[in-house]
């Protein structure tokens, strides 16, 4: 990626941290995940991680055959 790629993703990431303590601060602390800082940024990430290496096993699993796949034929 290109560094202005790395510096929106910084200032998004700073940015919700900041909404989450200013904002979100006043919510009443009724889970155990909500004394976390910074916990829906976490979840949000290993959440699309998930995704990604899911998809990909999944792909590899029913999508992708072999290589003589047609010459067995």
């Amino acid at each position: 990626m290109k560094k202005w790629h790395w510096l929106i993703l910084a200032l998004i990431t700073l940015a919700t941290l900041v909404a989450e303590f200013v904002f979100l601060a006043d919510y009443t602390k009724e889970h155990w995940w909500s004394y976390i800082p910074a916990f829906y940024i976490l979840w949000g990430f290993v959440g699309c991680a998930g995704i990604i290496f899911i998809s990909k096993w999944i792909g590899k699993i029913l999508l992708q055959k072999k290589e003589d796949y047609y010459d067995a034929l």
